[in-house]
C-alpha cells in the first residue's frame, strides 16, 4: 500500500499538462496501430472506455459542484461587486465574436457541397422567442430535475436564490456546513481531474481512429475560417477587451488561461465538464472565491463567443451555398441573434450546432437545408467543437480575472499580470 501511495504521489508531482500531452501522443499512436472497427469491440472498446469514463465522471459531478459552490459562495458572499462587470464582459465578447465571424464570412465565403440524401432527425428552435422561452423555463425548472439533467440555468437560479436567502437568515454553522460540502465535492473533482491523461488518450484514440485526417480535406476551408476566427477572438479581441478594462498587458493572463483551461477544454469538448478546471485555475491566480464560484458556472452557460462564431459562420455558409447576398444591416441583426442564441447553447459537446437552423430561418432558408449544415457541423466537430469549447471556457477565467483586476485597480491595489502568471518551470518550457 505504501508503494502504491508513492507511485500516486510521483504521478501527481508531474505537471498535468505534461501528462495530458503524453496521453494525447499515446492516443494517436494507438489509433494508428489499432484501427477502430465499424462495431468497436474488445481492445477498441476498452481504450475508448477511458475517454467515456473521464467525460462522464466530469459531467456527473459538475452539476453538484456548481450547485454547492454557488450556494456556498452567495451565502458567505461579502458582495465585492464584480459580477455585474463579468456579465457585461461575457455579453460584449460574445457579440464581438459574432461580428468578427460575419466579417470573416464576407472576406472568405465558404459555399458548401450539401448532400441532399443526408438528413439529421433532430428538433431545433425556429426563432429567438423559442430560445428566450426555453431559457426562462429552464430557470424555473424543478431543482431536482435540473440537477439530474444538468440544466445549468436551473441549477444556477435555485442555488443563487437559496444562497441569497441563507446569507440573510442562516448562522455561521449552517454556512460552514455548505462550505464543507462544496470543499468535499471540489476534492472529488480533483480526483477525477487526475484521471485526465487517460481520458484524453481514450478521446483522441476515438476521434482519430473513427474519422482519420482525411475527413478534414473536403471541409478544410470551412474549418480554417472557423478556427481562424476563434484564434482571432482568443488572441486579439479578448486581449483588447482586457486591455481596455485594465490598461495592462493582457497576454500573460490570456496565455495562462489558454494553457491551463483551453487545452483541457479542447479535449473534453464541454464547457460544463471544464468548470472544475477553471475553478482550480482561478484558485491558482489568487482570485476571490466568492466571485469565481458564481462567475465560472455562469460563464459555462452564457459566455459563448466560440458558439457565436460557429452559429454565424455556418449560417453565412448556408447563405453562400444557396446564393443569398447578406447586406450589412441584416448581418448585424444576424450577429445579435447569434449572440443571443449562443447564450442558449448547451454546455456540452456540439451544443451550438442545433441553433444554426434558427439563424438560417432569418434568411428564409429551408429547414431541410439548414439541418444538412448541422450535419456538416457534426462532421467537422472534431476540430470545430474542440476549438469552440477552448475559447468559451478559457475566456470564462479571463473575464473573471479581468473584472477583479479592474476593481483592484480602481481601489488603488497592486495588480500583477506579468511573468508571475507562470512558474519558473513553465517559463523554461
Amino acid at each position: 500500500m505504501e508503494q502504491l501511495k508513492k507511485i500516486v504521489r510521483k504521478y501527481n508531482d508531474i505537471s498535468l499538462i505534461k501528462r495530458i500531452i503524453v496521453g494525447l501522443v499515446v492516443g494517436v499512436v494507438l489509433a494508428l496501430l489499432i484501427p477502430i472497427a465499424e462495431e468497436p469491440t474488445g481492445v477498441n472498446a476498452f481504450i475508448m472506455l477511458f475517454g467515456d469514463i473521464f467525460v462522464g465522471a466530469l459531467k456527473g459531478v459538475a452539476p453538484i459542484l456548481v450547485f454547492f459552490l454557488v450556494l456556498s459562495a452567495l451565502s458567505n458572499s461579502k458582495g465585492k461587486g464584480t459580477m455585474g462587470t463579468v456579465v457585461v464582459l461575457y455579453i460584449v465578447s460574445t457579440f464581438v465574436a459574432a461580428i468578427v465571424a460575419v466579417v470573416a464570412s464576407y472576406i472568405f465565403p465558404t459555399p458548401l457541397t450539401l448532400d441532399t440524401s443526408a438528413g439529421v432527425d433532430m428538433a431545433s428552435p425556429t426563432n429567438v422567442g423559442d430560445v428566450l422561452v426555453a431559457l426562462i423555463m429552464n430557470v424555473v425548472n424543478n431543482p431536482v430535475d435540473s440537477l439530474a439533467n444538468a440544466n445549468y440555468l436551473g441549477i444556477l437560479a435555485w442555488a443563487a436564490v437559496l444562497g441569497i436567502i441563507l446569507r440573510g437568515i442562516a448562522n455561521d454553522d449552517v454556512k460552514n456546513f455548505f462550505t464543507t460540502l462544496a470543499d468535499a465535492v471540489s476534492t472529488l473533482v480533483r480526483w477525477v481531474i487526475a484521471f485526465a491523461p487517460f481520458g484524453v488518450m481514450g478521446l483522441v484514440y476515438n476521434s482519430v481512429g473513427t474519422n482519420g485526417l482525411e475527413i478534414f480535406v473536403e471541409y478544410g476551408r470551412l474549418i480554417l475560417v472557423l478556427v481562424g476566427c476563434m484564434a482571432f477572438i482568443a488572441l486579439v479581441t479578448n486581449p483588447l477587451i482586457v486591455f481596455i478594462c485594465t490598461r495592462m498587458n493582457p497576454y500573460p493572463l490570456v496565455l495562462r488561461c489558454l494553457k491551463d483551461s483551453g487545452l483541457t477544454a479542447f479535449f473534453t469538448r464541454s464547457s460544463a465538464a471544464n468548470i472544475p478546471v477553471n475553478m482550480a485555475l482561478c484558485e491558482k491566480l489568487g482570485l476571490d472565491k466568492d466571485n469565481y464560484s458564481v462567475s465560472i458556472p455562469l460563464g459555462s452557460t452564457i459566455n459563448m463567443a466560440g458558439a457565436a462564431v460557429t452559429i454565424t459562420i455556418m449560417t453565412m455558409a448556408a447563405c453562400s451555398t444557396v446564393g443569398l447576398q447578406v447586406d450589412p444591416v441584416t448581418a448585424v441583426i444576424l450577429s445579435v441573434l447569434a449572440a443571443v442564441s449562443a447564450c442558449g447553447a448547451s454546455g456540452v459537446a456540439g451544443g451550438s450546432l442545433l441553433l444554426i437552423p434558427m439563424c438560417c430561418a432569418l434568411f428564409g432558408i429551408d429547414n431541410a437545408i439548414a439541418m444538412q449544415v448541422v450535419a456538416i457541423g457534426f462532421i467537422i466537430g472534431v476540430v470545430q467543437d474542440s476549438c469552440e469549447t477552448a475559447v468559451n471556457s478559457s475566456s470564462d477565467v479571463v473575464f473573471t480575472a479581468t473584472a477583479e483586476y479592474r476593481r483592484m485597480i480602481k481601489e488603488g491595489k497592486p495588480v500583477h499580470m506579468g511573468k508571475d502568471m507562470f512558474t519558473a518551470d513553465e517559463l523554461d518550457a
